[in-house]
């Protein structure tokens, strides 16, 4: 099927961006437009011509507009193919005239559902069905029908009309349709979530019934975890300010599944951070982190806590990169940067270094509202780990010193992004030795101090950090051997008697989060 002239339109739409420039151009092809309530008030308001759908079917509109377009006339002319002489016949037996451009976009219910102490009933007033009704009518028929359901889509229409002396191709009605189906089935999907996760009184439940999830491609990726793997790149619709989904990328080869995973683990740590931070990443954890009063100073702190794993890493920044930061980081072999802005000098030197991914992302605290995990034949979903050192509680018989208790915050803040079992050692904001992913804690806490020895770092002072508790009192013993001072963990096991008083023999203070961060 070629190009199809555009002769009838109906335009009925709840987002109206758009919509006036759109019916103007199709005025000016010689398109007659049929429109709906407040769409049509719009229009003939800026002085657009329009026919009233009620006036075309004969049948007002009624029960508060929840019947207007379902009739005969309209999904008629939408559906009837124009190619069997039975659809032609019966069009001209009842007087149908076809419609070739459907313009649809559907009641708000995210929104509606997004505000503060929502009823029932408005939700249920929000679910849109003549809508979705036409865009579905329009998008199975698109061998001879347009349909658009996104006011981003206009200004394309309005190019290819103009191309195609008022016509559309094929290749453009194929796109908007399936464009149009996933459009309905994310609308449908979010009513279902929303409805199952309640009773018919309104009582919510933390997790719907049925968890539907609608994402698009972003990118397809150069490989997986492993070049013999394919993979993609997909994001929300709107993805929450500030994550990783809306990033930029200034330059650089193309992302890998593990440039994103890595940019996602060293993006969520750093952007916790009040004042300048880096964070480095190496195969989803942090090998470095620091806090100081400026980028570039943040950055040097963070790489020598371990120079040798920052090779290849992933370097992220809450701050501007300037040009002296930019000049530091060129020196090492680095896969992504990341930051809110780069300065005209910082972009100078890494356009030196042309495989340098430098990716931009405006800062901001966001959450996902949910994580989720592949597994087998399923999926698991949790809400997002929120919880921040709010209320600490020392249990030991020595208090942390001021700077002692700033250290202990910065390093639990690091361990929540640390693969589990995790130790963090640090002194004056800054990680000093990391022990990650480890099946004993022990084990993480040797690994961490050796990593410190390697690296020319003392611990001698230092404090720690444990995501989780502490089963028995020898990995706080070989804390204490190394140096550390003070530690910060969550408590809660059996044996936390036994681990405190294991604290105050070597002198140490203790710090209970009351909250673990394991992270898998």
């Amino acid at each position: 099927m070629s190009a199809v002239k555009i002769r009838r339109a109906l335009l009925s739409v709840s987002d109206k961006s758009g919509i006036v420039e759109l019916a103007k151009t199709l005025l000016t092809h010689g398109v007659q437009i049929l429109s709906t309530g407040g769409t049509a008030k719009l229009l003939q308001l800026n002085g657009v011509v329009v026919t009233e759908v009620g006036d075309y079917t004969g049948f007002p509109e009624m029960m508060d507009g929840r019947v207007k377009t379902l009739h005969p006339k309209v999904h008629g002319g939408i559906l009837a193919r124009r190619d069997l002489p039975e659809h032609t016949d019966a069009m001209s037996k009842h007087d149908i005239p076809p419609i070739d451009l459907v313009v649809v976009n559907l009641y708000p219910f995210a929104q509606t559902v997004a505000k503060k102490g929502v009823s029932m009933e408005d939700a249920i007033e929000n679910i849109d069905i003549g809508g979705p009704a036409m865009v579905r009518a329009a998008a199975k028929n698109h061998a001879f029908v347009t349909v658009v359901t996104d006011p981003a889509d206009y200004a394309g229409i309005i190019k290819s009309m103009k191309a195609n002396g008022g016509a559309l191709e094929m290749a453009d009605r194929y796109a908007f349709a399936a464009k149009a189906f996933s459009h309905t089935a994310e609308y449908d999907g979010m009513i279902s979530n929303w409805l199952t996760a309640r009773d018919d009184k309104g009582t919510a439940r933390d997790f719907p019934d049925r968890f539907n999830v609608s994402m698009k491609l972003a990118q397809e990726l150069r490989y997986g975890e492993n070049p013999h793997q394919k993979a993609a790149f997909y994001v929300e619709r709107d993805p929450p300010k500030g994550t990783l989904a809306s990033f930029k990328q200034l330059q650089g080869k193309e992302l890998s599944y593990n440039n994103i995973a890595d940019s996602d683990a060293a993006w969520e740590c750093v952007r916790t951070f009040d004042v300048p931070a880096c964070v480095i990443v190496k195969h989803a954890n942090p090998c470095g982190v620091a806090v100081a009063e400026s980028s570039a100073q943040a950055y040097q702190r963070a790489f020598l806590t371990d120079p040798t794993s920052a090779f290849g890493g992933i370097i992220a920044f809450n701050r501007e990169v300037d040009g002296t930061t930019a000049e530091a980081i060129s020196k090492q072999f680095a896969e992504v940067v990341l930051a809110p802005s780069y300065d005209a000098a910082a972009l100078e030197v890494f356009a030196a270094k042309k495989n340098v991914r430098v990716l931009s992302i405006e800062v901001a605290k966001n959450l996902n509202k949910v994580e989720m995990k592949r597994v087998g034949g399923g999926l698991l979903v949790q809400t997002a780990d929120d919880f921040d050192v709010s209320e600490l509680r020392i249990v030991s018989k020595r208090d942390p010193s001021k700077q002692e208790m700033n250290d202990l915050i910065f390093a639990f803040r690091v361990a929540k992004f640390v693969k589990s079992n995790a130790i963090v050692f640090c002194s004056g904001g800054m990680t000093l030795g990391v022990g990650a992913g480890q099946m004993s804690r022990v084990d993480s806490t040797r690994i961490a101090s050796i990593k410190a020895k390697n690296n020319g770092l003392s611990l001698k002072g230092s404090v720690a950090a444990s995501d989780a508790f502490f089963p028995f009192r020898d990995g706080l013993d070989v804390i204490a051997a190394a140096g550390a001072k003070a530690v910060i963990q969550p408590g809660g096991s059996m044996r936390d008697k036994e681990v405190i008083a294991a604290a105050d023999e070597h002198g140490m203070a203790m710090v209970i989060t009351g909250m673990r961060h394991f992270r898998h």
